[in-house]
């Protein structure tokens, strides 16, 4: 069981309000991912609940029994931090066993819970080097090998993957989307990259200033983002937004358009711009374009074979279907 329930939840640090009032509900199983800009509380959110920060009012609920007051060990939680927290001396069998031997296990059991480990996450061939002797990416491993063995109720994870490079944090993506699958247990996953929670959650939790601005599925955030800074923040490249003139013609203050939800041409469409820079990635092309009247730059996603260069001017069609309509405090019409 890994149910987390957040009734009224608050955390001040001084003068500083940084978790206004707050409710959530985590189901069992749910991969659920926390992601905002710096700063908007995150991170905090997910130390509340794992019990490294105290509530400053409110009730942290685990499996229906109130944790607001348990120490972190007793919430039946794991933790798996940015920096690895590894320890050097040991080898990777001694560092993933390390919250069992204190607990005083049996060895028979650590010896069991270590070697499954290792097999789920493939450490099995790293089983008695050293972290100094292991990529970023096999560290991880061992970290999240660490908090396994613990079968927890939930794993929390607070940016794991920000210090590995591009490629490495595509495949550990991946390695925990598929963990979580196998495992079937809770998981809560913070970052600050949208990319890694459109690709990695059930559910999202878009926070802005200690407050959550939306709740749903990747696609739903995508789809129907409720304000405009949920419209702002999910999606890649971001959301163009539009006001004025153009906008007033669909009866709201600010109309948005996805990048991928333009067409362009040679000569057809209502929009027309001078191409700046063109970004060729091979499927696709963004070109970003100046002097359109509606905003700058605009961005536009097309197919990769698309040729326009740089000083070309183009023609654009907005599909009609994907245009959101905002009113002047930024939140959904229609």
């Amino acid at each position: 069981m890994g149910q987390i329930t957040l009734n009224q939840v608050t955390k001040t640090f001084g003068d500083v309000n940084v978790i206004p009032p707050l409710d959530l509900e985590i189901n069992d199983g749910e991969f659920v991912v926390f992601v905002g800009p710096s700063g908007c509380g995150k991170s905090t959110l997910l130390r509340l609940i794992a019990g490294l920060e105290d509530v400053t009012s409110g009730m942290i609920q685990i499996d229906g029994n109130d944790a607001t007051a348990v120490p972190p060990a007793k919430r039946g939680l794991a933790m798996v931090f940015q920096s690895y927290a590894l320890y050097p001396h040991m080898s990777v069998r001694k560092n993933i066993a390390f919250p069992l031997k204190m607990a005083k296990m049996d060895q028979a059991e650590i010896d069991r819970r270590v070697n499954n480990a290792a097999s789920v996450l493939n450490l099995a061939d790293y089983i008695d080097r050293r972290p100094g002797q292991l990529s970023g990416g096999q560290r991880q491993r061992v970290a999240i090998g660490r908090a396994i063995v613990r079968e927890p109720a939930a794993f929390l994870f607070d940016e794991p993957l920000s210090n590995l490079d591009a490629a490495l944090r595509v495949g550990m993506r991946l390695e925990i989307s598929e963990l979580h699958k196998r495992l079937d247990t809770t998981m809560i996953y913070v970052t600050h990259d949208q990319v890694e929670a459109m690709t990695m959650a059930d559910k999202i939790v878009v926070l802005h200033g200690g407050v959550i601005e939306q709740v749903g599925s990747p696609l739903e955030l995508y789809q129907s983002p409720r304000n405009r800074f949920v419209a702002g923040f999910i999606g890649s490249p971001k959301m163009n937004f539009i006001e004025g003139a153009e906008a007033q013609k669909y009866g709201a203050h600010t109309i948005g358009i996805r990048p991928e939800h333009i067409e362009v041409s040679d000569s057809v469409g209502p929009w027309q711009g001078v191409v700046g820079v063109a970004e060729h990635l091979g499927s696709d092309t963004f070109f970003h374009i100046h002097d359109s009247g509606l905003t700058d730059p605009l961005t536009v996603r097309a197919d990769g074979e698309v040729s326009f260069s740089h000083g070309d001017r183009i023609h654009m069609t907005p599909r009609e279907d994907r245009i959101h309509k905002f009113d002047a405090q930024g939140m959904r019409i229609g």
